[in-house]
């Protein structure tokens, strides 16, 4: 993954710029992806991949796994906010379950580095990077090359998602930072 432009603290001071962990949480991976965007929308992927588990390992081993590595890309990427996707309505109820666990681990590694947390539904987070809520996952991945332009597609589809779910939160982020600029330059 390439490293963007300036240090992350001289980037900062000097215009907007923000960098998010996005989290596609799952049972069998759980996809991650760590995204820059400075102050004239320039997008640029850090890492990204997927934390696998092995569903023959107990489920408590599995989320202590998701919470250390989690844990460790935090701290070696130094994310300002994290964003996850929001829980769906499962037809399986023991599916729906072990999502609603993984994503309080997700949750707990972000809050434990004292970062906040963002939720966007997948029909917001495939809005904002396809222009399609009901975009299929290889639309997905082929917009989030384009748009970090990457010379290889992510991999597995997991950490294409995590990729998205930051994009969104960083085009949500821009705009609200946009937004809270025009009303302090009109109150002065």
């Amino acid at each position: 993954m390439a490293r963007c432009g300036a240090s992350h603290s001289a980037a900062k001071v000097n215009s907007f710029y923000m960098r998010v962990l996005g989290i596609d949480c799952g049972g069998a991976y759980t996809g991650y992806g760590v995204v820059e965007m400075h102050s004239l929308g320039r997008l640029c992927c850090l890492t990204s991949g997927a934390i696998v588990l092995s569903p023959r390992e107990p489920l408590p081993r599995r989320l202590a796994r998701i919470f250390t590595q989690l844990g460790e890309i935090i701290a070696r990427h130094q994310p300002d906010e994290v964003a996850i996707e929001e829980v769906f309505y499962a037809l399986n109820v023991k599916s729906a379950l072990k999502l609603g666990q993984v994503r309080g681990v997700a949750m707990l590694a972000a809050a434990s580095a004292g970062l906040e947390v963002a939720e966007y539904s997948p029909l917001t987070i495939k809005s904002s990077v396809v222009g399609y809520g009901r975009a299929e996952k290889q639309q997905v991945q082929h917009m989030v090359t384009r748009l970090l332009e990457l010379t290889q597609p992510p991999e597995p589809l997991d950490a294409s998602d995590a990729l998205a779910i930051a994009i969104c939160h960083l085009h949500t982020a821009g705009t609200l930072n946009r937004q809270r600029a025009k009303i302090a330059a009109r109150s002065l």
